[in-house]
């Protein structure tokens, strides 16, 4: 049984930070999941799959899969780089391409 604590990136439906401030573990699969041959469906014998816990910190998630003997690895966030840019920059006389729409 191994897991993985990570802290989930923004979805691409979210201009804010919603919803990434907490760290999550997921356990991994252990089974694969099977094609149900009539209707296409699938599914799986693996409760585990389900589970999903939050924690507020790395090293909270840390503790409890340590103190759970819980084997774990580790997905650090790739912090991402935004340009301050204001609204005025749109209508520069020295703008590069034209502001059409």
């Amino acid at each position: 049984m191994s897991a993985r604590i990570y802290r989930p990136a923004r979805s691409a439906m979210q201009s804010g930070a919603g919803n990434t401030k907490q760290w999550r573990l997921e356990f991994e699969p252990q089974e694969k999941r099977d094609a149900e041959p009539l209707m296409g469906w699938t599914s799986s014998t693996d409760m585990l799959g389900q589970v999903r816990l939050s924690f507020d910190t790395k090293e909270e998630a840390i503790a409890f899969a340590k103190r759970e003997g819980i084997a774990f690895r580790l997905e650090e966030p790739k912090e991402t780089k935004r340009r301050p840019m204001s609204y005025s920059d749109n209508f520069r006389f020295n703008r590069i391409g034209q502001w059409t729409h």
